[in-house]
């Protein structure tokens, strides 16, 4: 290993080595790790070369932790964006409107139906078919009964606790969902998910988890159209009070 770190750029190894070591992983991984892309790197170099593409070791980017057996991803967030773009695409509304949601859920969207996204954290980057507006969920910048199509994933739950900036308010989930529910038309659909537990409670300033009648009291006034639950990676049709903690989905009309 002494011969192999004196054919390559020192100084640039050990800046590596550093950024690995800040990562907050279990140490002993993170060395393991690291020392299997050094042996990854110097197989490489061994390889036939592509001088049209070179290698240069000022030019190494580890990104050790990728290199997993399955696909890492967050079955909450993908889940819930799949069933409530299926929801909006199906019911194809001439204009959507969500807030709150998560960006890359938001822009899909916007992709096969108009879209205006209401945050109180301006977009970084802009595409065409997807509109901004700043504002805040407790105080909607919309007329009574005004839209037809609109989604709020994963935001009422965290209103009031100060996660993203936002005033604190015990009653922030309250004002949240009274508005979502002004501001939708007749015969209009509401799409939302909230954390859902035996009962109701605050994880404080993460997020508050409501038990599935508190839900339906929120949005007392609109009609129940569907229901989902994500526990742990799957989803599903009814709501389990054994399970514990998940995710609810839901689907809610004005009539």
């Amino acid at each position: 290993m002494k011969n192999f770190l004196k054919k390559i750029n020192i100084l640039k190894i050990f800046v590596v080595y550093i950024k690995i070591m800040r990562n907050k992983r279990n140490i002993f991984i993170k060395t393991l790790l690291f020392w299997g892309f050094l042996k990854d790197f110097n197989n490489y170099k061994k390889l036939s070369k592509n001088s049209n593409i070179p290698l240069k070791t000022s030019d190494l980017y580890p990104r050790i932790f990728d290199k997993t057996t399955d696909t890492k991803i967050d079955p909450i967030y993908y889940l819930q964006s799949l069933w409530c773009a299926k929801k909006i695409f199906e019911n194809k509304p001439t204009n959507h409107y969500d807030i709150g949601s998560h960006y890359l859920m938001v822009g899909i969207i916007s992709q096969f139906t108009p879209t205006t996204m209401i945050d109180i954290r301006p977009l970084s980057v802009s595409v065409p078919e997807l509109s901004f507006m700043k504002g805040d969920i407790k105080n909607l910048p919309f007329e009574n009964e005004s839209i037809d199509s609109l989604s709020s994933i994963c935001v009422i739950e965290h209103i009031g606790l100060g996660r993203y900036g936002d005033e604190l308010d015990q009653f922030g989930t309250e004002k949240s969902a009274n508005e979502l529910s002004r501001v939708l038309a007749s015969g209009g659909d509401l799409y939302i998910s909230v954390p859902v537990d035996s009962v109701n409670k605050t994880y404080f300033n993460a997020h508050r988890a409501f038990a599935r009648e508190y839900v339906l009291e929120l949005f007392k006034d609109l009609s129940l159209v569907e229901e989902k639950y994500i526990y742990g990676n799957s989803l599903y049709d009814t709501y389990v009070v054994e399970k514990g903690f998940g995710t609810g989905l839901y689907h809610f009309k004005k009539v």
